[in-house]
């Protein structure tokens, strides 16, 4: 077990903010490149300018993804000069409860040792064993925290029961691996509603298209832009005038969905997409199904799109689909829309 799952971790860092109110990167354990060092600190409510306060933020950048648990230290304590510290645990895999499971238990090290070699020795003991015990600090245990378990964290009843059938947009938005911006000025709200989104395409079981938590500099709009298709969240509603980064916008606080105006055409919508919509929604509604069954429910129906598009594939040379074999089928002009950016992003057409 330990060997593939402990690897995952890449770093453990201290950013501390002293009496004096000044916030610095103070430690890390074995490095953290000058770029990603830089995005890291500005993702620390510590370094930000409002008094917002967050317990806990993640995000991913540069195909790293980062946990950052930040404490206000209580006197007395062995930190008599330090009155907030957070700690980063910077990892390849998208699991942020066993992230901010391992980064409480380094907390409590840190306020009671004053030291950062306590923690170095935890993370340690975490990528070598799977495990971290301490009597008074908790024990942490790799193995608790299985991936799909992270995956089905969020509520797919929640977004539904928020957009209806407009989640046929995110949807189909997914399947056509597209840029889908959402803002929200509260991190916590984004973070709970993007991690979600990607349950919509569960066939790919793939998070790394989720970039919860991105501010517009330059560095991280460039590293965005590196991705084919994504799910970004934005905390600065100056981000709704840049549609150079997004093909569907949605405006989280007032529930929203805007497709953009290059997007359209690929993005039209037909009564296959009313079928599946309806199907969402009917799913979502019933109160005796939960989120898990809802997002089996979503995904049989998406596997029988995909079996239907690998049949027509398999009939056409090379296993590939043309637009003029999609033509002689006869489907009504969006199914026909739909099936043709569906090959291209599941790489079944011919170019």
């Amino acid at each position: 077990m330990a060997a593939t799952e402990t690897q995952l971790m890449l770093s453990v860092g201290l950013i501390e903010k002293d009496v004096n109110g000044d916030t610095l990167w103070v430690w890390c354990y074995p490095s953290v490149g000058a770029d990603l060092r830089q995005v890291l600190l500005s993702k620390c409510c510590l370094t930000q300018d409002s008094r917002d306060f967050h317990t806990f933020v993640f995000g991913q950048f540069s195909r790293t993804w980062y946990y950052i648990t930040t404490v206000e230290v209580q006197e007395p304590t062995a930190l008599n000069k330090v009155t907030h510290f957070s700690i980063v645990v910077t990892a390849k895999d998208f699991n942020p409860e066993k992230y901010a499971a391992l980064s409480r238990i380094l907390c409590r090290m840190y306020i009671k040792h004053g030291s950062p070699v306590k923690m170095m020795e935890a993370y340690v003991t975490v990528l070598t064993k799977g495990i971290c015990q301490s009597d008074e600090n908790g024990s942490f245990l790799i193995k608790d925290y299985d991936v799909r378990k992270a995956y089905l964290a969020g509520s797919v009843k929640d977004v539904v029961s928020q957009f209806g059938m407009e989640t046929i947009i995110l949807y189909t938005a997914l399947m056509l691996k597209r840029r889908i911006v959402v803002h929200h000025p509260r991190i916590e709200a984004l973070l709970e509603f993007t991690r979600v989104l990607p349950t919509l395409t569960w066939h790919r079981k793939d998070w790394s298209i989720l970039h919860p938590y991105v501010h517009l500099t330059d560095i991280e709009v460039e590293d965005l832009k590196k991705c084919p298709g994504y799910v970004a969240g934005f905390v600065d509603p100056e981000v709704s005038n840049r549609s150079d980064l997004f093909d569907v916008y949605v405006n989280l606080p007032d529930s929203v969905i805007t497709v953009s105006q290059s997007a359209k055409e690929a993005m039209a919508m037909g009564k296959l997409h009313k079928d599946i919509g309806h199907l969402i929604v009917q799913s979502a509604e019933d109160a005796e199904r939960s989120d898990s069954q809802v997002i089996k429910d979503i995904s049989v129906k998406t596997k029988e799109i995909l079996a239907n598009l690998v049949a027509l594939a398999d009939e056409c040379e090379d296993s590939k689909i043309t637009l003029e074999g999609l033509k002689q089928r006869h489907f009504p002009p969006a199914t026909e829309n739909f099936l043709f950016h569906l090959a291209a992003a599941e790489q079944l057409l011919r170019i």
